[in-house]
Formats: structure tokens, C-alpha cells, sequence
């Protein structure tokens, strides 16, 4: 087996991360069909808007597999909004996480970001460990209903 390279978007990579997100949160979390579109919209913009001078995407892939990713995607001149965080379950628990994380957070700052903000859900209890192991901080918590299901939505920050 090969080391986990992490690479930017490539061609293939939208639609096995929308199928990725539909299938994995409905099977952990419930979610119904609206959570694919919702993912599928955010990579969408991505795509049609992306300015490598500011947005970049990180997929980790190993052996020509596709194990996870994470998007930093400008918000404003100040703010950067980490997006789509996901390791298949097969990936966790090796580091990995922590890497893809460290890698967005790095080079958002090393492009003069001095924030970034992310959203999720209270549910995914190991990703906001992560979030909070390095630095960030819960903004709010609210109940609500989305994706078919009752949630609990988070809004997180760190400074960078």
C-alpha cells in the first residue's frame, strides 16, 4: 500500500463526493435526498466560482481511491469557510483528519486569512473534537430540521 497523497480537485472528484455524502449520512445520520443536492450545490459553486487565489480543495487519495476531502472557500477579504470535511470510514482514525484539517487551515492562512468559520452538526461528535483540538471555537448550537431529519446545526471559528 502507497501513502495518502492529498491532491486538488480533479475531474471525477464532484460526483464521487456527492455520492459519498448521500450514501454516508444517510446511513449514519438519517439523511434524506436533500442533503445530496445540498452538496452537490456547494460543489457546483465551487466549480463555476473557484479562484485559486483564494479557494482551494484537498482530496486524499491512496492507491487511486478517494478516501476524504476539505474545501476553503472565501467568505470575504478576512473570512474563509471550511467546507465538505469527510473521510470514509475506512480512512478514520489514522491521522488523517488532523492532516486534511492542518493542510485548509495552513494555507488559509498563509493567504491572509485571519478567520474561518464552519458549519455542521452537533452529531458529528469526532469531527468537532477535531475542530476543537485545533483551536476552533462553537459560535451556536440550534435545534432544527433538516435534511428529513431534527438536527442539531453548528456554527464554529477559529482565528488564524
Amino acid at each position: 500500500m502507497t501513502e495518502i497523497t492529498l491532491r486538488d480537485l480533479e475531474i471525477g472528484d464532484a460526483g464521487w463526493l456527492i455520492g459519498q455524502h448521500g450514501l454516508l449520512y444517510a446511513r449514519d445520520e438519517g439523511f434524506d435526498e436533500t442533503f445530496e443536492a445540498t452538496v452537490a450545490e456547494i460543489l457546483a459553486a465551487y466549480i463555476r466560482n473557484r479562484d485559486p487565489q483564494f479557494d482551494r480543495a484537498w482530496i486524499a487519495e491512496q492507491d487511486g481511491e478517494q478516501l476524504g476531502s476539505v474545501f476553503c472557500v472565501r467568505k470575504d477579504d478576512q473570512t474563509a469557510k471550511l467546507r465538505l470535511f469527510l473521510l470514509l470510514p475506512q480512512a478514520r482514525g489514522q491521522g488523517l483528519g488532523h492532516r486534511l484539517l492542518s493542510a485548509c487551515m495552513d494555507w488559509a492562512r498563509a493567504r491572509g486569512y485571519s478567520r474561518m468559520e464552519l458549519w455542521t452538526h452537533e452529531s458529528h461528535r469526532a469531527a468537532c473534537a477535531l475542530y476543537a483540538a485545533h483551536g476552533w471555537v462553537l459560535d451556536s448550537s440550534v435545534p432544527t430540521r433538516s435534511f428529513g431529519v431534527d438536527v442539531v446545526e453548528q456554527m464554529w471559528s477559529v482565528t488564524l
